[in-house]
């Protein structure tokens, strides 16, 4: 691997999907929630770090609001 690359003599593009790339965070999860998708996505045969993600785009791209109550 070189240190450096030259690529004014290459033909590059932009990277289309550089807008809707993951971005990664730290998030403290109960116990139960994680175990819940963990088991889920056992059974779908996925990573359960991507099923939270879907579910989470799901929410967001539907605009779901958590109907809470603080007593």
């Amino acid at each position: 691997m070189k240190k450096e690359y030259d690529f004014t003599k290459m033909k590059a593009v932009k990277n289309p999907y550089a807008k809707i790339l993951k971005k990664q965070i730290t998030i403290r999860l109960n116990s139960s929630a994680i175990d819940y998708f963990k088991n889920m996505a056992k059974e779908l045969g996925i990573p359960y770090q991507v099923l939270i993600d879907s579910y989470l785009t799901d929410c967001a791209i539907s605009k779901r609001r958590l109907n809470l109550k603080w007593q």
